[in-house]
């Protein structure tokens, strides 16, 4: 592996760049070829990755965010045809497998690049076919006759592979790529490239690993506190060299905001971690600059196009019905005319009737305005037209959630944090330096800025230190997110037979970190043994065995705590049952505490299983009384006569009831009874006792030294047990979880045989076909019958409860629909409790709960309704959807009803399933998914 890290700016007009220039032209022509047919000049770290791709090595290129590491792959593509092979070009998402298409279509002509991305298919025999990930690892599988000839794969975007949900889609590729295929993968700049370039190298083969941490265009952090606009770092160097120095101006300033905003807290209330904390919900007095007014001091400053990332679908929506209703305009008449000319290219489609309820009249005023929002909750024609119209400069400020930072080619001259905290779906957490890195790195346009900002949005609490940690960090270690599932075994058994599956999944970088992981603990067990063996030493005594004298201490002590546990809970238990006993003017002794002496019992509780009395004290005090102020149990030593109602919150009748109590003659027991300890009768205890009287070591004069040196090793032998235990877990920890799948989907009958001779049955082929999160269940409900004799419109119903998750939890039960679809979806969930059972037992990761809460929505929409009705409807049964939300899922349902179309083969549910799709895919829907 080679590991190159050139670097530098572009190449300059000297004649050393010009003479090396000559020299590439003649050992490289191809990169000569290529570059002469680009507008500009590339990179060093660009020429590195080219010139090792023509020489016949694989490269990994790691670069940040808009820093042009597509030049290398677009060379991939230049390679392949001018050899007259193929090149597949890989993404991770839809959209950007739409843009590339369109990229390499243009340069190339539409004759020579196809598309592929599961429900798109654009020309797949040409020689480029650009597609998703997916469909590449499916192709793999499934052996198909598409990567004959196949000679290099783009894999853009590569560092999806530690997404905890997609992730191992990647490593599948790169294990699986015949090993004439050369692969080109492009990263954000994470800080283990090494790591995993010597991983790439280990699978591929030879791996040249391209490093370039330069931004083509300089980032300049900023603090916008109040409307005054802050450098975040003092101008001690070059942009991003600025050598940590937060601007002290700055902090005065901030310390003085926060002193007026929220004078009377604490300053170290408000520290944290590396991280900003998370702004207080609210602070009195203090008031944000409003969106608009953030909108027109960037405007003024000169810092349009700018995203401002708001991690909120309904902020993002707000914030653009701010800007229109303060009247913010940011675009000329002709801009305006322009941007109704796209408009109407990305919507003229759509149905009239829906455009109400689409919002389709504010998104387009807001848009004429160079206003928009842009999230997963979006139409995706509205989403593609506003990306057309930011890349185009029509529209200068768009409200984005963080998806936008994955991927999608939508650079700005600023982005615009508004909070450094964002909720992960569990909780609001700080953001990391690399989600922060992530985000900013959307700021810079090459060949349009001369520099990209940084804008934090400052609230109370946000510390600019805290910022500049944040901006400054540097480390972004890649972790494999890899793990085998059931569609992921019966695969590669299938394509390769067990035991060579076993050994792919040791060659997965999820499995090559782990081993890494290990070589560190090895070394801690290393010098653990060795500190044993010195702690033995010490320990050692003249005049016998040490280690069983200490084995008897040890064995006492553990026999002294159980017997001590096991007389508290007996007198807790005799406390609780005396309490129980106790009547209305009762006189008892409380033995000690703050109520020590004695009470009257006004009333005896209401829970027989926790008593706890209502007692009158005789020095005037009234509550209520538990086990745990009777460590002996209470006994009752006399009783006084109570009037009918007694009122213990009033101060005269604690004062009579208490003159009564000591008129009554009844005293307190000088002294509470004494009983034997369980240890005392215990014979165990006495023989062991004895035992360790009666051994050798106990007369040696150095014993108690011995004794400390013996807890050394026992406390370090523990530790030592447990690390042992770890790397044990970890050291073929993949193999061993794909041997647990295979033992169940044995049972299941998705297997047959035993070792070498193990293959996938009929029902394991139909496994194959399924590439679902929840792909067991799916199989089993299909082996089952359960989908069976449903009419299209159900069937896209119960699919829909093993894809669909609820953006939030809901206070009432979702509306199911009734007659066969309730029949399926019961059976459905009742069949995922029997195999989660079985994953217990099996002590694997548990499959998702089937969720219901889409399946009356999508069910309506199969059925024919409006976009209108069907959008009522979801609010209405408590999972509000946005239009977009719609397309989306139906989109997946699709997807899944296509695969269970081809598991079904010749049964009469691969025709319902065919039906299910079309009735699915019309409408705003059949256009988000065209």
């Amino acid at each position: 592996m080679d590991v190159v890290d050139p670097g530098g700016a572009g190449e300059s007009g000297s004649p050393a760049a010009a003479f090396a220039a000559a020299r590439r032209r003649v050992a490289n022509p191809e990169l000569a070829s290529f570059v002469g047919g680009l507008p500009f000049i590339l990179d060093p770290f660009q020429v590195q990755a080219c010139t090792a791709l023509e020489d016949g090595h694989g490269v990994l290129v790691c670069a940040p965010t808009g820093a042009g590491k597509t030049v290398v792959g677009e060379f991939a593509v230049h390679l392949a045809l001018t050899a007259g092979t193929k090149c597949f070009y890989t993404t991770p998402i839809k959209a950007l497998s739409n843009q590339k298409h369109a990229d390499l279509a243009a340069r190339h002509g539409a004759e020579n690049v196809g598309l592929l991305t599961g429900d798109t298919s654009v020309n797949p025999g040409a020689p480029v076919v650009v597609m998703t990930t997916e469909v590449l690892r499916n192709m793999l599988y499934a052996r198909s006759p598409q990567l004959r000839g196949l000679s290099h794969v783009v894999m853009d975007e590569v560092h999806y592979l530690a997404d905890r949900f997609r992730g191992a889609v990647w490593e599948e590729v790169i294990l699986h790529l015949p090993a004439a295929v050369k692969l080109v993968s492009l990263s954000a700049t994470v800080s283990n490239a090494e790591e995993f370039g010597e991983w790439i190298s280990t699978v591929r083969g030879d791996t040249t690993v391209v490093v370039d941490e330069h931004r083509p265009i300089p980032l300049w952090q900023h603090l916008l506190v109040g409307g005054r606009l802050f450098d975040l770092f003092s101008e001690t160097g070059e942009p991003g060299q600025e050598h940590l120095v937060v601007d002290p101006e700055l902090v005065r300033h901030v310390a003085q905001r926060e002193h007026r905003e929220d004078g009377w807290q604490p300053r170290h209330r408000r520290r944290g971690g590396r991280g900003a904390p998370p702004p207080r919900a609210s602070t009195p007095g203090f008031r944000p600059l409003p969106r608009p007014e953030v909108i027109a001091r960037l405007d003024r400053a000169g810092l349009l196009p700018a995203i401002t990332f708001v991690f909120s679908r309904a902020g993002c929506d707000a914030a653009v019905t701010q800007c229109v209703r303060a009247g913010t305009q940011l675009t000329t008449e002709a801009q305006r005319a322009e941007i109704e000319r796209v408009v109407r290219a990305h919507t003229s489609a759509l149905p009239e009737a829906d455009l109400a309820v689409l919002g389709f009249w504010e998104w387009r005023d807001a848009l004429l305005r160079g206003v928009a929002a842009h999230h997963a909750g979006m139409l995706p024609a509205f989403k593609t037209c506003v990306e057309e119209l930011f890349l185009r400069g029509l529209v200068r400020a768009v409200f984005a959630t963080e998806t936008l930072a994955l991927g999608i080619n939508m650079p700005a001259r600023t982005v615009v944090l508004e909070r450094l905290v964002k909720y992960n779906g569990e909780a609001h957490v700080n953001l990391t330096a690399g989600e922060y890195t992530q985000l900013t790195g959307r700021a810079g346009r090459r060949g349009s800025d001369v520099e990209g900002h940084a804008v934090v949005v400052w609230q109370p609490g946000v510390e600019p230190t805290a910022v500049a940690g944040l901006a400054s960090t540097r480390t972004y270690p890649l972790r494999s997110s890899f793990r085998p599932a059931y569609n992921m075994t019966v695969n590669l058994v299938d394509s390769l037979g067990p035991d060579p599956a076993r050994e792919l999944l040791e060659r997965s970088f999820a499995q090559f970190q782990a081993d890494r992981s290990v070589v560190g603990l090895a070394r801690t067990l290393d010098r653990n043994d060795e500190a044993l063996a010195g702690y033995g030493e010490a320990m050692t005594c003249h005049l016998g065995d040490s280690s069983e004298y200490m084995g008897l201490r040890r064995r006492i002590a553990e026999r002294e705590r159980s017997l001590s546990r096991q007389g508290g809970a007996r007198r807790r238990g005799e406390a609780l049952q005396s309490l129980v006993g106790l009547k209305r003017g009762d006189v008892i002794s409380v033995p000690g505490g703050k109520r020590a002496g004695l009470a009257v019992v006004l009333d005896v509780g209401a829970d027989p299983d926790e008593p706890r009395p209502l007692v009158v004290s005789e020095d005037h005090w009234a509550g209520r009384l538990s086990a745990a102020d009777f460590p002996t149990p209470a006994d009752v030593l006399g009783t006084v006569a109570l009037p009918k109602r007694v009122d213990h919150r009033v101060p005269r009748v604690r004062r009579d009831i208490a003159s009564s109590l000591r008129s009554s003659g009844i005293t307190a027991p000088s002294r509470p009874v004494r009983r034997r300890t369980t240890a005392a009768d215990d014979d165990e205890l006495a023989t062991l006792r004895r035992a360790l009287r009666a051994h050798p070591c106990h007369g040696c004069a150095e014993r108690e030294d011995h004794a400390r040196w013996a807890e050394r090793h026992e406390r370090l032998n523990r530790e030592t047990t447990d690390l042992r235990a770890r790397i044990a877990a970890t050291t073929h920890s993949l193999a061993r979880t794909f041997d647990r799948i295979r033992a169940l989907l044995l049972e299941r009958g998705y297997l047959q045989g035993q070792g070498p001779a193990q293959h996938v049955s009929e029902n394991g082929r139909r496994l194959e076909r399924i590439y679902s999160e929840s792909d067991l269940l799916v199989a089993e409900c299909l082996r089952r019958g359960i989908w069976a004799d449903l009419q299209p419109p159900e069937l896209a119903a119960v699919v829909s409860a093993v894809v669909f998750e609820s953006r939030r939890e809901v206070d009432v039960a979702p509306l199911v629909p009734e007659g066969p679809a309730a029949t399926a979806l019961s059976n459905t969930v009742r069949l995922w409790s029997e195999l989660t059972s079985d994953e217990h037992r099996h002590h694997l990761r548990p499959t998702r709960e089937p969720d219901l809460g889409f399946a009356y929505p999508v069910l309506r929409w199969a059925t024919g309704d409006s976009l209108a009705t069907v959008l009522t409807a979801a609010a209405q049964n408590g999972q509000p959807l946005s239009a977009g939300d719609l397309v989306r899922w139906c989109r997946q349902v699709v997807d899944l009803l296509d695969q269970v179309r081809v598991a079904a083969g010749d049964d009469a549910l691969a025709d319902t399933a065919a039906d299910a799709v079309r009735a699915v895919r019309r409408g705003v829907v059949a256009l988000g998914i065209s």
